[in-house]
């Protein structure tokens, strides 16, 4: 979420209910490990394993990581309990553990362990794993589980280093949601630990540890559910006082209000998840264009008919088309330096020619325009309304074309790519008629014509260059598709 919001895809508004829908989420892994599912973690590293040496075909690899590394979680559960098993008769842990008896001390506690890993669900396991040996009651578990809800808050927090402050917002809803639940809650924790045991299954026919280690597990993993849905429910309908609020605590800024251009969609974070760091490319490709589609409109008419101060806003628009490419390339880069698989490093390559030739655009726009502007403002020359014309109509017809090289490049579409590479005849016959047009004028009577007609003729140059860059995308897209029927062949 704090990622999503970095990269402007969603409103602060918006993150809240998805943030209380995680902290529901996250409470399944607790009530897998109470299931006792450490007893099948052998079978799960050895199915894991196979999967990953013993099969070619990538999905199956991935999957058998995927399968091994929960098998090796639960394995390094069930050690944690072999392992935990001497400290039921180990009278320093013992006394500890009776001096934690205030709850306070088992949220404090179970807060700064949660900080330091970075896991709740991984706090929650060592929780039940203490449970089944019978060394916590459930109201020592219920205030080390609120303990886990406020030390998870760290990772957000870690997570909106770096981000924008609509992401340090996100990580304050986080922490402000789970530490409220804590402390509407921690007033009624015995109140709350006989609802809980009320809902659980109880083993009558077990007395002392033993019963204690057999019902305490599952009741831990219960009243971790329990208490998330609560939260959610009670806070549910508060979301707009949320967003008031952390906005108070983290104000806007006014480097926010000017919205420098800086790359939105660049998340490191993704990079050791390939698949998603190059949607994410993807995407801020998709903003560089927006940049180069105005650039090339104004950049003609200003080169037609504005000043020379008029003619400088071109420097800026290719700086910001620069402000985005830089960080791509550098993105782009750290991402090959990771595990990736053939499709994701064609991907790769594809979207960094892609990530050039918007560049190129840009680049060719402003030294062309700003040239040929200035030189017919030094010289005093006048386009005329024929060739104005027929320039704006081959401009739309760019300018068309370049967004269907867009989308196909933000939508991976190959359509839109073909278009854009059979409009090939349509772009010649309107450039052949402008200079049809052009060579034509050459003998009119009018001043400076010969300085007209070059002029003319460089910028119908420039124009015929865009069109190359713009084929040259399309023909990324194309090429990456193609790479992907035969890997998928």
């Amino acid at each position: 979420v704090v990622g999503f919001v970095s990269a402007g895809l969603m409103h602060l508004s918006q993150t809240i209910p998805i943030i209380m829908g995680a902290s529901i989420g996250t409470t399944i892994t607790a009530q897998i490990i109470a299931f006792k599912i450490t007893h099948f973690a052998l079978l799960f590293i050895a199915l894991g394993f196979a999967m990953q040496f013993l099969s070619r075909n990538e999905v199956l690899q991935r999957t058998g990581t995927m399968v091994f590394g929960f098998g090796m979680i639960f394995f390094g559960m069930s050690l944690m309990g072999d392992a935990t098993s001497p400290l039921r008769d180990y009278p320093p842990f013992i006394q500890f553990l009776q001096e934690m008896k205030h709850p306070l001390y088992g949220i404090l506690a179970s807060a700064a362990f949660t900080a330091v890993v970075q896991s709740s669900s991984a706090t929650t396991g060592v929780i039940i794993v203490l449970a089944t040996q019978g060394l916590i009651t459930l109201d020592q578990g219920i205030a080390l589980v609120f303990g886990t809800n406020i030390g998870t808050c760290v990772t957000a927090l870690l997570a909106a280093i770096g981000k924008s402050r609509e992401a340090l917002r996100a990580a304050m809803v986080h922490i402000t949601f789970n530490t409220l639940g804590v402390f509407v809650w921690f007033w009624f924790i015995p109140e709350f630990a006989a609802l809980i045991r009320s809902i659980s299954p109880q083993h009558t026919d077990l007395e002392g540890i033993k019963r204690l280690a057999a019902e305490t597990p599952r009741q831990i993993a219960n009243a971790h559910t329990l208490f998330n849905v609560g939260n959610t429910l009670l806070f549910i309908g508060f979301t707009p006082w949320f967003a008031k609020m952390v906005t108070w605590m983290v104000p806007v800024t006014e480097e926010e209000k000017a919205g420098k251009v800086v790359p939105k969609y660049l998340d490191e974070t993704l990079l050791d998840t390939p698949a998603l760091a190059l949607d994410r490319v993807r995407m801020e490709l998709g903003r560089m264009a927006e940049r180069v589609l105005p650039m090339l409109r104004k950049g003609v008419k200003l080169a037609m008919d504005g000043t020379s101060e008029e003619l400088s806003e071109l420097n800026r628009m290719d700086s910001e088309i620069g402000m985005l490419h830089g960080p791509i390339l550098d993105y782009l880069q750290q991402l090959s330096k990771g595990d990736l698989s053939t499709r994701e490093v064609e991907l790769a390559h594809h979207y960094l020619a892609i990530a050039s030739y918007y560049e190129n655009i840009g680049d060719s726009l402003k030294l062309h325009l700003i040239h040929l502007g200035r030189k017919r403002v030094r010289e005093g020359l006048v386009v005329g309304e024929k060739t104005r014309e027929l320039i704006d109509n081959l401009v739309d017809e760019l300018i068309r074309l370049l967004e269907k090289a867009t989308q196909a490049v933000t939508r991976m579409d190959r359509k839109p790519a073909r278009k854009v590479v059979k409009a090939k005849n349509r772009i010649n016959q309107l450039v052949s008629e402008i200079e049809r047009h052009i060579v034509r004028r050459i003998t009119a009577d009018a001043p400076s014509r010969r300085l007209t007609y070059q002029t003319e003729t460089e910028l119908l140059e420039s124009l015929k260059r865009v069109y190359y860059f713009t084929k040259r995308i399309s023909k990324e897209v194309l090429m990456s598709e193609q790479a992907t029927q035969k890997e998928a062949a």
